[in-house]
């Protein structure tokens, strides 16, 4: 039976899982190349890889460069000519540029050459998406002829929309709908997804593969799970999440059409196990795409630095995880002994470097300055700054990135220290509410991720966990002096932030109206400082930054 029969019967598509780094175009091709390899070997006859492969996704701005868009044409060329070796075609993702203007394509590749290119007709533009200002609107497409199978390929948008791109393609005689996409995570996104792909396995009668993208970009994590469903709406199979993979999958052609008959199915994280799966891809591949080979932050003894430096472990090894403990006069005993227990936890360099002389020391340059003053915030900022001094002094001294640990609550309301503990250059909590973190810690202590390089067993003391949370910038200091207990805060944020909600819609949630104005005041106040924030994985639907864009300026009040 000869290949171009056999593909009449059953057609073997592999789907790569992959994780692409965006501007690295040579990289990207020795990836596209393994996967291409590997499942030539497994006897696949078509490779499929995600949304904009060859360039990494989301290449932003890059694609305005003209050397970037011939560097990736020159890549798909060279990819192209090895498919003439007779083995598996492939569909890649690359940005191309003709007279006409700028896309967002996929090419098609098979017996050494480009056979077919389909450009992205539905730009997504909201969120973490401005494909608008980058790209312009493919044509409404039509099947590709790969050895005799008609493939509809819609690209990520085109099967989220409602331009009737799924349906044109099956109109036009498509007999199976091949997605790649770029499609970042965030909670639950998974059984959106699914919904997605559903609602256009029915309006089409197809089946449709879902090609999903892995890997951290900047804020965004690309959790991967790519999945399909067979045209009769079952699940035809589903691929790891947050894990690079590549699967072949069995389709046979039966009277109704192409039917999957063998394709892996792996279990879908869910909740905490999701979110610290998100923080930790998010938070590794940040740090080693941009070449830090170590890792600091200051372990203070409190929840949040406790949960970043249990991520930095996790993703990088106790080896590349440094933690500085920065005490001062109103650092507690249980402070000292819970981040000192945390660090031997897990494995990790710990440093203690007081700063009660440097304090001093800005406290008396200032002292004429400040004469007749009482003594109050600002004097509690410079223990801050004081601290985030000495972590860039030992970042700079020793090439290590050092890492924010500030959450969502305290970014929202601004309590937090531009050019103290914000001082860093990524932040693996920064989009999770204060008892999210708590959450998080709790799930850790009991359960160690598949691809954690950190230890099992308690991590994170539970002295940690348990106690009252506090800054210790002046005695017996508590969270809760000065914001609201966090259940409520975190609600009112959350209903303030991710759902845009009245004030009036929260009161009547059972808040009380005064803490509501209150909490909005401080979220818009502090947007001047979330603006110098360093970037964060994100993990719910809207974060700060890419996907809530509100102006500095602001006298808006719901009141």
């Amino acid at each position: 039976m000869t290949q171009e029969n056999a593909l009449s019967e059953i057609f073997r598509i592999a789907i790569g899982q992959l994780n692409p780094t965006v501007g690295d175009v040579a990289g990207n091709l020795a990836k596209a190349r393994e996967a291409r390899a590997d499942a030539g070997r497994e006897g696949a006859h078509l490779l499929v890889l995600t949304e904009l492969f060859i360039s990494g996704y989301p290449p932003e701005d890059l694609v305005l460069k003209p050397a970037f868009i011939r560097a990736c044409w020159k890549a798909v060329e060279s990819l192209a000519a090895d498919t003439a070796d007779g083995g598996p075609g492939v569909i890649i993702g690359f940005p191309r540029q003709d007279e006409k203007g700028r896309y967002n394509s996929v090419a098609v590749l098979d017996g050494g050459k480009v056979i077919a290119v389909r450009d992205k007709v539905d730009l997504p533009n909201y969120g973490e998406f401005d494909e608008k200002r980058v790209f312009h609107q493919g044509a409404m497409p039509g099947p590709v002829n790969f050895r005799g199978i008609r493939l509809g390929i819609p690209i990520c948008e085109d099967i989220w929309g409602e331009l009737g791109v799924c349906e044109t393609l099956a109109e036009s005689g498509a007999e199976i709908l091949l997605s790649p996409n770029g499609s970042p995570y965030y909670r639950g996104k998974v059984d959106i997804r699914h919904q997605v792909v559903l609602k256009q396995v029915v309006e089409t009668g197809l089946p449709l593969i879902y090609a999903a993208q892995l890997g951290g970009q900047d804020e965004l994590v690309f959790d991967g799970a790519s999945f399909a469903f067979n045209a009769d709406r079952s699940l035809a199979f589903q691929m790891s999440e947050f894990e690079t993979a590549l699967a072949v999958t069995t389709w046979k052609r039966g009277e109704s059409g192409w039917h999957c008959a063998e394709g892996p199915m792996a279990r879908i994280p869910e909740g905490e196990e999701a979110d610290y799966r998100a923080c930790l891809l998010g938070f590794r591949d940040y740090v080693n795409k941009n070449g830090f080979k170590t890792v600091v932050l200051g372990l203070s003894g409190g929840i949040d630095s406790a949960i970043c430096a249990a991520i930095a472990v996790d993703a990088l090894g106790e080896e590349r995880v440094r933690t500085v403990m920065l005490p001062y006069r109103y650092t507690s005993e249980d402070s000292l002994k819970d981040a000192a227990d945390c660090a031997k936890a897990l494995g990790c360099r710990y440093d203690i470097v007081p700063i009660e002389q440097p304090v001093t020391g800005f406290s008396s340059a200032l002292s004429d300055l400040f004469e007749g003053t009482d003594s109050g915030i600002t004097e509690e900022n410079l223990q801050s700054r004081a601290r985030g001094v000495i972590l860039m002094a030992i970042s700079n001294k020793f090439g290590a990135m050092v890492v924010t640990t500030g959450n969502k609550s305290e970014m929202s309301v601004g309590y937090a220290t531009l050019y103290g503990d914000m001082n860093g250059g990524f932040n693996p909590i920064k989009d999770l509410y204060k008892m999210q973190v708590y959450a998080l810690a709790r799930w850790r202590n009991e359960n160690v991720p598949p691809s954690a390089l950190g230890p099992s067993g308690e991590v994170i003391p539970p002295n940690i966990i348990d106690k009252a949370p506090s800054a210790e910038l002046r005695p017996d200091q508590k969270d809760q002096d000065s914001l609201p207990p966090y259940p409520v805060l975190d609600d009112i944020l959350e209903c303030l932030v991710e759902k845009e909600m009245a004030v009036e819609e929260i009161v009547a949630r059972g808040h009380d109206v005064a803490t509501v104005h209150r909490v909005e005041h401080l979220l818009y106040l502090a947007e001047y400082k979330r603006r110098q924030s360093a970037p964060g994985v994100k993990i719910t639907k809207k974060n700060f930054g890419r996907d809530r864009r509100y102006p500095i300026t602001n006298r808006f009040r719901d009141r």
